[in-house]
């Protein structure tokens, strides 16, 4: 078993506690899901249990960490440096005579065996592609345990029903952080919530030997059965120190209008005072042990302007001779898609099939047309965002005052601190790098939005209250998406993207 005794990790650089004392043993047979906002150290502690040199360069901890004589098999949520442009069998490092292993391992990935052959660099491949031989590669040890950061992230949907039966079938234990909602719920048995309060000033670390959904639900219940007893206990409390302040302020007032001569009542208002005054103390310890209202983190609390487009207005007809690869592969054939102004379409299909690539041509298309307000959300944010700058100089190029002002104002809507609103962007994790996306969408007043992966970065804690956004804008939706939960619940219609076209 892996086991951790009272584990806390620091951020080297301001000595900021990312965990605090996190206790919790993985046998062989658990499936256990970390969760938590972004930022909330869930990638350090994968890291950590890996390998603490993983973590050297920018953490620290302290407390216990056994992993037995495990084999452990790590995915890490990026290729490391330099990987990117390594062939595949470097990737891989097989020996030629064993490159059969990896070919078994991306077949049942839905990969053609013969990927693991070819010599052009990861960078290459498509997003799901990657993450799919980096699974090949983690797996290629035959680890008994493993430590997975973001499995699903890219992966289409047939690959993500594969995922969910190989960890429900992992005689070993499995341990990891995911995003998708489905696959959580589907697979985790055990949860791990890492938390940031008080501001994200105080860590706080809770472990729930139960399923997610059941988590989640409990953790609610609790909430509400805390906030009406505390709603409840308070209000006694107020009730009990009005009539305190009452009698004080009657006997204040009649020991200061004593007369002189007359002694003896003057010693019973003193005396009465000294009561009144020993029932004050009483009432602030009793004050003191007032059940608290539930404390969590608080949650995104933004919404897109209202915005419509007549129902019936058709925006996009588009028509084109086939998709192609960066490399000129053909990827599909021709086709036709017309889009409806108050249609919300998610677009799915294998990873490498074009799903990006369409998207982007649709917003070529539309990016000319005079009466929509466009706004595209790559996959890769670098391609929107500049690493070198600060979320506030996106937000407000003009500098501004009363542009910087509601700048913050919307980012501290989706949680950040003053510290990350002016830090560079680079430094900021894919969910953070997220929620600017739609703060930029909520400032602007966008008409149409071209979302490619929108939910793959957020916390399963966040995506609820993203996508009952986008299920209410008015405008129209274009999405790349293989998030169930979104597809089910905010696009109207679905559209697969295949060899012969659309479908």
């Amino acid at each position: 078993m892996i086991q951790l005794n009272n584990v806390s990790i620091f951020v080297s650089a301001n000595g900021r506690k990312l965990v605090g004392d996190l206790s919790f043993t993985l046998n062989p047979g658990d499936r256990t899901v970390i969760i938590g906002e972004e930022g909330n150290g869930k990638s350090t502690l994968l890291k950590l249990i890996a390998d603490p040199a993983l973590i050297e360069d920018h953490a620290e901890f302290t407390g216990g960490i056994s992993r037995g004589n495990h084999r452990l098999g790590y995915l890490a949520q990026e290729l490391g440096p330099g990987e990117a442009e390594l062939s595949i069998p470097d990737f891989l490092s097989l020996p030629e005579e064993e490159l059969w292993r990896a070919e078994a391992k991306a077949a049942e990935m839905g990969l053609e065996p013969d990927i693991v052959r070819e010599q052009r660099p990861l960078s290459t491949l498509s997003g799901g592609e990657r993450v799919k031989l980096r699974l090949v590669k983690a797996l290629l040890d035959e680890p008994d345990m493993l430590l997975l950061d973001e499995p699903t992230n890219d992966i289409d949907l047939e690959t993500l029903e594969w995922l969910e039966g190989f960890i429900g079938s992992f005689e070993g234990g499995v341990l990891f952080v995911s995003h998708d909602e489905t696959l959580i719920e589907n697979t985790a048995k055990a949860v791990i919530h890492l938390e940031h309060i008080h501001h994200k000033k105080v860590p706080r670390c809770t472990v729930a030997n139960v399923p997610y959904r059941e988590y989640i639900e409990n953790r609610e219940r609790a909430f509400s059965h805390q906030a009406q007893v505390s709603a409840f206990e308070h209000a006694e409390q107020k009730k009990k120190e009005e009539r305190w302040r009452e009698i004080y302020e009657k006997v204040d007032s009649a020991q200061r209008n004593l007369s002189r001569q007359d002694p003896s009542t003057g010693r019973l208002l003193k005396k009465k005072m000294h009561s009144v005054q020993a029932q004050g103390r009483r009432l602030e310890k009793e004050r003191e042990n007032l059940t608290e209202a539930p404390m969590s983190e608080w949650q995104i609390d933004i919404d897109l302007p209202a915005v419509s487009l007549p129902r019936r207005k058709e925006i996009l007809r588009f028509s084109c001779e086939g998709l192609y690869s960066p490399d000129g592969k053909r990827l599909t054939e021709g086709f036709r898609l017309n889009v409806d102004a108050a249609e919300h379409l998610a677009v799915i299909g294998r990873n490498g099939i074009g799903k990006t690539t369409l998207l982007r041509l649709i917003g070529r298309e539309l990016s000319s047309r005079r009466d929509l307000r466009v706004f595209y959300m790559p996959q890769n944010y670098f391609d929107l965002l500049d690493g070198f700058a600060t979320p506030i100089d996106f937000l407000a190029p003009s500098g501004e005052k009363e542009a910087v002002t509601r700048a913050r104002t919307y980012l501290g809507s989706v949680r950040f601190t003053k510290d990350e609103a002016e830090s560079l962007i680079t430094e900021l994790s894919g969910g953070q790098k997220a929620k600017l996306m739609f703060v930029k969408m909520a400032l602007e007043g966008y008409n149409v939005l071209l979302l490619d992966e929108p939910t793959r970065n957020l916390s399963p804690l966040s995506n609820p209250v993203i996508r009952r956004i986008l299920k209410g804008f008015g405008g129209c939706i274009i999405a790349v998406t293989h998030d169930r939960k979104f597809i089910s619940e905010v696009a109207t219609r679905v559209v697969r993207l295949t060899e012969s076209g659309i479908s």
